[in-house]
């Protein structure tokens, strides 16, 4: 397919930063006090039902939006069973076909925070939410509203039995959400266990409640995953049920038998047990290559997605220097000097957006222009930074596709690789920057994300979910695989490193043999590089943390194409760091055993446990629904 480009300069940049998925960077909120919401476009709404649920949706998402149905259906039957709780009527789920619809979502006055990937509306219980770039994070998230849905409707119609939802943390709420949308093993969530064991930073009950300090997604899923391990899971939503009633110190006493300081204690206990022999013998991460990045030499204790020049002497990064505000600087990539920064979020109408949560910057190959993904006038673009200038260039929307992410830059220079997200559908676009023609390379259902060039300009290698997605039985995996599409041909190879673990942010060694990457294949993120020829593997790093961004599929690692340095975002002491390899230090030492390793769960193990794998895929089909009636014809959005 191909088409064409609107193009636009710009002499001012000014960037507001959106996370996907739940509130990740709570302080972020306050950049959005005092402003009003734009909405640009005019959606062609439909509807459609299914047993429990009402759709609504626009032409752009009807494929996806059917799928996403099927989902939902499957997400009420597992949660009804642990609720033990049915809607009397049908909930309103709301869908855009992208984040940057979603910030356009008039449900809510309020603009949509930079932390949030859905929402659930109390009074009428409506789920709001963009669909994502894979099946698998649409799951995550849909299946995590819902949760809330359940919380709502529970709440709101237990008015007569004194049920306050004021009497219930947040850790508990948001954590109860995640537990019952990922199940037990999250080694996301595991990363941040393991740094709190190793720094004596488990919390008492009473500091969970500190969100602070203890994020709430995160430790509350660790908690919860606990409290469910070892008393079942009907005890984790009866203490929402009672705690709303009495309060949850009471409930949790009356439903395990024992004190929550003491239940906490317990658990803190059980983690410090599990995790910290498994960080024995591993590297710390503040003890791995050179801290570039970080509170001491920029100011900024999240230092995330970043991107090295080809010659490795810059590297751009998403960081919140200034209190309350993402931005992206450029540093100096042996020192870590800023020096260049842009406009904060917000002070021109010509951007509104940077897609950080998922996106990283890419440098072209003479590492003059920096190019990355913003937002103007609700559709996304590709912006053109000239380093040399420090001023915005070039900025390109592409009329099919309003959504845009992961760009990356050719050897030679002439063209733009991406990733285009529109109906909840990504697929593999590139853009050529003389004709403006932009040729689709994938289409299809699966998830097609962070692509990059080969040097020799022939093959794109990106992130993908075609190994372990089952679409026809719509079995949608958050695990990923790397793939190598043949840019003339279009032929595409899926390589599995470790078989059934995380792989991802794939980036090639200067000489094209080898293939660096991100799993999660021990239960740990680290690096390890595949040499494409052979197979072999080799582990580049081998941390007590990990490597990682702000989500788990965030971009966490870059290759300086022509010297062969190496930038990581290690997460560490609760803040993300990044650290710079030497090209001697990261060609890594041989894997004999390739076997993909036990990945611990949360402590302790029980066969009472919920999994977000249990429910069959035939029963996903029995509660599918009722078909979506024919859309009309039409445009799917006006400006």
């Amino acid at each position: 397919m191909f088409g064409t480009v609107r193009s636009r300069s710009f002499l001012a940049t000014a960037l507001l930063f959106i996370l996907t998925g739940a509130l990740l960077v709570p302080s972020v909120q306050a950049q959005y006090f005092g402003k009003n919401k734009v909405q640009y476009e005019q959606f062609n709404w439909r509807t459609f039902e299914t047993e429990h649920f009402v759709f609504y949706f626009y032409p752009a998402e009807k494929k996806a939006v059917r799928d996403a149905a099927r989902m939902a259906e499957r997400w009420y039957a597992r949660h009804t069973q642990v609720f033990l709780h049915r809607f009397e009527e049908k909930k309103p789920i709301i869908f855009y076909a992208n984040d940057a619809d979603f910030r356009q979502t008039n449900v809510i006055d309020q603009p949509i925070s930079p932390g949030t990937g859905g929402f659930t509306e109390p009074m009428m219980e409506r789920v709001v939410m963009p669909l994502t770039s894979s099946y698998g994070e649409t799951s995550h998230v849909l299946g995590h509203e819902l949760v809330h849905s359940f919380h709502f409707d529970i709440g709101l119609g237990d008015s007569g039995e004194n049920f306050s939802l004021q009497n219930l943390p947040a850790w508990l709420i948001e954590g109860m959400a995640e537990y019952l949308s990922i199940g037990r093993r999250s080694t996301h969530t595991t990363m941040w266990m393991r740094d709190a064991v190793r720094r004596g930073k488990m919390p008492s009950f009473e500091q969970l409640s500190n969100p602070r300090e203890y994020f709430p997604y995160r430790y509350g899923h660790a908690f919860l995953a606990y409290i469910g391990g070892k008393y079942g899971d009907p005890t984790v939503t009866d203490l929402f049920k009672q705690g709303g009633r009495t309060g949850l110190r009471p409930a949790i006493q009356q439903l395990t038998g024992i004190s929550p300081d003491s239940l906490a204690e317990e658990w803190a206990q059980a983690t410090r047990k599990t995790y910290l022999p498994t960080m024995e013998d591993r590297t710390a991460p503040d003890s791995l290559g050179t801290k570039i990045l970080n509170a001491e030499t920029n100011g900024g204790r999240i230092n995330i997605s970043p991107s090295l020049s080809p010659d490795g002497r810059y590297v751009a990064f998403i960081s919140e220097r200034e209190l309350f505000n993402f931005n992206l600087y450029v540093a100096d990539a042996q020192t870590g000097e800023v020096v260049a920064e842009l406009d904060r979020a917000g002070m021109t109408s010509h951007f509104n957006a940077l897609r950080f949560i998922d996106s990283a910057g890419t440098w072209s190959p003479d590492g003059r222009r920096l190019a990355f993904v913003s937002s103007a006038e609700g559709d996304n673009q590709i912006t053109i930074w000239s380093a040399p200038d420090e001023e915005v260039k070039q900025s390109f929307q592409v009329e099919e596709v309003a959504a845009l992410k992961n760009p990356t830059w050719s050897p030679e220079g002439d063209r733009l690789a991406f990733v285009g997200n529109d109906g909840g559908i990504s697929d593999l676009y590139v853009l050529d920057l003389e004709t403006k023609n932009v040729r689709q390379l994938t289409r299809d259902r699966h998830a097609d994300l962070q692509p990059t060039w080969s040097p020799d300009g022939e093959t794109i290698a990106f992130t993908t979910d075609r190994a372990e997605t089952n679409l026809g039985q719509l079995d949608p995996s958050k695990e990923m695989d790397l793939g190598l599409i043949d840019v003339k041909s279009g032929e595409i190879a899926v390589r599995e490193p470790f078989g059934d673990a995380l792989h991802h942010n794939p980036q090639f060694s200067p000489n094209g043999q080898s293939l660096y990457f991100v799993s999660d294949q021990d239960g740990f993120k680290d690096i390890y590089r595949m040499e494409l020829s052979s197979g072999d593997l080799f582990r580049v790093t081998r941390l007590k943390t990990g490597v990682s961004g702000i989500s788990a599929l965030s971009p966490a690692m870059s290759v300086a194409s022509q010297a062969g340095s190496m930038m990581l975002s290690v997460y560490g002491s609760g803040r993300y760091t990044g650290v710079r390899l030497p090209p001697g230090k990261v060609q890594g030492t041989p894997l004999a055993d390739t076997t993909t390793a036990k990945r611990l769960a949360p402590p302790p193990s029980s066969p009472q446990t919920f999994s977000s794998q249990t429910f069959s895929s035939q029963k996903m089909e029995e509660v599918a629904g009722t078909p979506a009636t024919d859309v009309e014809r039409g445009p799917d959005r006006e400006k």
